[in-house]
């Protein structure tokens, strides 16, 4: 281990005690557009000598078309070749500089990171290499090979865990044609399609200034960050910004999936498309759902099916936002012997707090939960940087952060009866049951083809 590398882990290993005592102090915001189209955030944090960069695209699973994998695929290979270094020499080189990287793919965007010291000798090479990585990725046709090889066998465990076919059921029954009922992690049938010449004309497309934010957290003023950001960008054209993702279409009717599995546990999942990032019902319906599911062996979910019934382990409910309509889930698992009963009851559970919302007791228990765990979501820079980086993709305000936990407090019961009322309708879900039974497995079906239907639009 180099030196630099010691000192950044002695540094990493202080920082929630440094941070903690400013936790309640909300970060100060700056924010400006690079000469090549990308916007950045900065929150400059002195009391630790160390930067963080994270540099998102929207170029998601989204945006795979025809290709399923092949946004996770450009994502994972980034580091594994650029012109004159091979994947090995770009670890050895930041590994000298005592500098950590790593990228990540989801559905809305594709992620690359950075944690460095301050000091210029250290953080200046970091930026440079990151921005020769971003710029000139070359996916090596070896490298492209046995990524897709490792596809494949990723691809062919998933098809023996019950609760990876619930998961990619799911998302086709509830989005259909819409782009978000790709399944990031590939498809079998489109392996061959991930060419080498395929990633590298995605990258041409997606990575590209316009198409990207940056959000920076770290010992570095205005003019330094400014600096710092032009070293990780300066290689990228301009470009253009990916198209708006098409609207996501409410469910007209209920869709039960169920699919043969010989594992003992039932696997369920429940829900729909409801909740973007900027919807002004985001605030009712977390809070709502905290008491709901949100809030583990405490919720509502997990009383009546855990609790009082002893039916599984855990049970929840989750709203994932999205740049479109991201999902509304219930999940469990059961015996397959009680998997009808569950899902009774989770029903019924939803059906009750839909018709009558929480009790003023629930949404304060709420609300406190909430409010106090808040600081902990910006205690370290690493915390800050992913919240800059969310703030900035889905162009939310600058001040959200400073409005949070007032507008979690404003939140009402009648607010949340509402809002759950107006946007989940409990008999026009998707139910997806994997598993419990002792038949042979059921081949989840290939992704329903990307036509439109009354349900979604490409």
């Amino acid at each position: 281990m180099t030196l630099p590398s010691k000192a950044l882990r002695l540094v990493c290993a202080l920082g929630g005690v440094l941070l903690s005592a400013a936790a309640s102090a909300l970060p100060d915001i700056q924010t400006w557009t690079t000469g090549n189209g990308a916007r950045v955030l900065l929150v400059t944090t002195p009391d630790l000598p160390m930067v963080d960069v994270r540099v998102a695209f929207d170029a998601g699973s989204a945006r795979d078309d025809f290709t399923p994998g092949l946004a996770k695929l450009v994502n994972g290979l980034l580091f594994d070749g650029t012109e004159g270094l091979d994947a090995q020499a770009i670890a050895a080189g930041f590994e000298r500089l005592g500098a950590q990287y790593g990228a990540q793919a989801q559905r809305d965007m594709a992620v690359v990171s950075l944690r460095s010291l301050a000091d210029a000798p250290l953080l200046d090479p970091a930026a440079d290499l990151l921005g020769k990585v971003l710029a000139g990725a070359s996916f090596p046709d070896d490298a492209v090979t046995r990524g897709r090889r490792a596809m494949e066998v990723s691809l062919a465990q998933e098809r023996e865990q019950p609760g990876q076919i619930a998961s990619r059921a799911f998302y086709q029954a509830a989005y259909r044609s819409h782009p978000y009922a790709s399944w990031p992690d590939g498809e079998p049938q489109a392996l061959p399609a991930l060419t080498p010449e395929a990633l590298r004309a995605f990258h041409q497309r997606y990575y590209v200034a316009r198409n990207a934010v940056v959000a920076v957290v770290g010992d570095v003023d205005r003019a330094q960050a400014a600096a710092l950001v032009e070293r990780v960008l300066a290689g990228l054209p301009a470009g253009q910004a990916a198209p708006a993702l098409s609207t996501v279409l409410p469910l007209v009717q209920a869709d039960d999936v169920r699919i043969r599995h010989p594992s003992a546990q039932a696997h369920i999942l429940l829900g729909a498309p409801v909740l973007t990032r900027d919807d002004p019902d985001l605030f009712p319906l977390l809070v709502g759902n905290h008491v709901l599911g949100g809030s583990g062996l405490v919720s509502r979910v997990s009383n009546v099916i855990r609790e009082q019934r002893g039916l599984a382990y855990s049970a929840y409910s989750a709203f994932i936002p999205m740049s479109q309509a991201g999902p509304f889930m219930m999940g469990l698992q059961t015996r397959g012997d009680q998997a009808g009963e569950a899902i009774a009851l989770l029903r019924q559970t939803l059906d009750e707090f839909v018709n009558d919302g929480p009790s003023e007791q629930e949404l304060d228990a709420a609300k406190r939960n909430l409010t106090g765990g808040f600081a902990l979501r910006l205690d370290s820079n690493r915390e800050i940087v992913e919240q800059l980086a969310v703030l900035a993709f889905y162009g939310l305000p600058m001040d959200y952060l400073d409005h949070y936990v007032e507008r979690v407090n404003a939140v009402t019961v009648d607010q949340v009866r509402d809002a759950f009322t107006r946007r989940v309708d409990p008999e026009r879900l998707v139910l997806v049951r994997v598993g419990g039974d002792s038949g042979p497995a059921t081949v989840p079906a290939t992704p329903r083809p990307k036509t439109p239907d009354a349900r979604a639009t490409q």
